[in-house]
């Protein structure tokens, strides 16, 4: 056994010398804590985990954390991670995000990357608004939120219900947790990356700045009254009848094998892949 593997880790190990610049109140920063809890109980060292960003508020999350990050472009971060796991199966690949990055400009490759099935944890702090975009509604925002200029009079359209699509689209692992019961949070963020294939966890991550009304969460979320199902079918019928706010369990856990590449046995040098550009 490597002196890695013996290391007992606590989560200051995964926390970088970044000071987090969020609101004050933000969701995020427990989600931070849970994370880098939830890494420290995998037992794997910091520089074999990668954590893939898009753009926004929680997509800040890799540089505040000690592992390898990467902090990629609007809506492209799931893309971008299941590249990296592909070329490097040994890393555990974490993609960190929020609703708008996620469901808006990124909609088409999360459903793709639910269907490939490729073993990655996307973590979705979900506030129902853009909020480093100053206040716009996003694709989960209720329909009746007055609270943008853009749409004073709410945007009369039903939100998006990622894990219901989520889960007709393929993803392995479907859960959703509250920012306010951290301990619950890393346990939940820990199963789904252990499990094998694409793991889904939508974090309710209140935006007080914005949402101000969401401070009221902590007393709306309640446990969800149901156990995991290995149905994708049951879970379906549950999630389609459910009002977002039961949380702290995970809802579907499948048996899909994940997606695996076959890569070649030998090792490519340099100069062979010069040799494949060269003009």
């Amino acid at each position: 056994m490597s002196v890695a593997a013996q290391k007992r880790y606590t989560a200051k190990d995964f926390k970088s010398a970044v000071k987090p610049i969020w609101c004050p109140g933000c969701g995020d920063y427990a989600v931070l804590n849970a994370l880098a809890k939830a890494l420290a109980e995998l037992g794997r060292p910091p520089e074999e985990i990668a954590i893939v960003s898009g753009i926004g508020c929680s997509s800040r999350i890799p540089a505040y954390t000690s592992v390898y990050g990467f902090h990629g472009v609007h809506g492209r971060a799931l893309p971008l991670a299941t590249g990296l796991k592909l070329a490097r199966p040994d890393l555990t690949v974490i993609v960190t995000g929020g609703d708008g990055d996620g469901f808006s400009i990124g909609g088409n490759h999360f459903l793709h990357a639910c269907r490939r099935n490729v073993d990655l944890t996307y973590v979705v702090m979900d506030n129902q608004v853009f909020g480093m975009t100053k206040g716009q509604a996003s694709p989960t925002t209720p329909p009746d939120w007055e609270g943008s200029k853009l749409t004073p009079e709410g945007t009369g359209v039903n939100p998006f219900q990622p894990l219901a699509i989520g889960l007709a689209a393929g993803a392995n692992f479907v859960a959703r947790c509250f920012s306010g019961d951290p301990n619950n949070m890393a346990a939940i963020l820990l199963e789904g990356i252990r499990h094998p294939g694409f793991s889904l966890i939508q974090v309710l991550s209140p935006c007080i700045t914005f949402r101000p009304e969401q401070m009221e969460w902590k007393r709306v979320v309640r446990t969800a009254p149901v156990d995991f199902t290995e149905d994708a079918a049951r879970a379906a019928r549950r999630l389609m009848t459910d009002d977002g706010f039961n949380v702290g369990k995970v809802l579907y856990r499948g048996s899909r094998p994940a997606y695996a590449h076959e890569r070649p046995a030998r090792a490519t040098s340099l100069a062979e892949l010069e040799r494949e550009f060269s003009l």
